[in-house]
């Protein structure tokens, strides 16, 4: 019931916005009462923390799942890519805005979890591509691992980036593409080149 209530909540919030959802909203689209739901969550506060929990969970698995699958650190960013256009196709960008406006537990928990998290996949990433020669030699992974979560973020935006202008993954992609330019070295712009051409084939199928 507990993971039903979480989902529920997740699916509103990513379409409607945290702050437009209420308690009443997430009992009415599954059909209980409100006090069902407060059996397992003390407030709204709780359960938007436990919804940026699950997502922190998926995502840490998600990124193993990756680290093991790509064929190199360019294939690697491709392959996150991939994930981050699954959840951002269903995403209001309002959602960090409002979550660092109304809901401080829930902002903390999900920045420490890009500040340590995400920068060391990042950084590792950087590194690995150094290694194998697809990133540039004099590149500095400490300071572009920090670079790259914020300019994640950036999308996130509404003044920069409206939603009826724009949609979340037009940005990133474009956000990750510039960066990976940016770093590569010949032999990394191949694989570009390659993973673009292999994600432009799979779309158009």
């Amino acid at each position: 019931m507990e993971q039903r209530i979480t989902e529920k909540a997740q699916e509103l919030f990513f379409r409607y916005g945290l702050k437009n959802v209420t308690m009443d909203d997430i009992a009415t689209h599954l059909g209980m009462s409100k006090k069902t739901i407060y059996q397992y969550y003390t407030d709204k506060d709780a359960l938007i923390d436990a919804v940026v929990q699950r997502e922190i969970d998926n995502d840490v698995v998600e990124c193993a799942v990756h680290r093991q699958k790509c064929e190199n650190a360019v294939h690697e960013v491709f392959l996150a890519l991939d994930m981050m256009q699954e959840m951002m196709s269903t995403m209001n960008p309002v959602i960090i805005f409002e979550m660092q406006k109304y809901y401080p537990s829930a902002f903390k928990k999900m920045n420490d979890h890009k500040n340590k998290f995400l920068y060391k996949v990042i950084k590792e990433n950087l590194e690995l591509g150094i290694k194998e020669e697809m990133y540039r030699e004099d590149i500095n992974p400490d300071i572009l691992a920090k670079f790259r979560i914020e300019s994640i973020f950036i999308a996130f935006n509404p003044e920069l980036f409206p939603s009826n202008k724009y949609t979340l993954f037009q940005i990133e992609t474009q956000m990750m593409e510039h960066f990976l330019h940016g770093i590569c070295t010949t032999k990394g712009h191949k694989q570009i080149i390659k993973y673009k051409k292999q994600r432009q084939k799979s779309i158009s199928i």
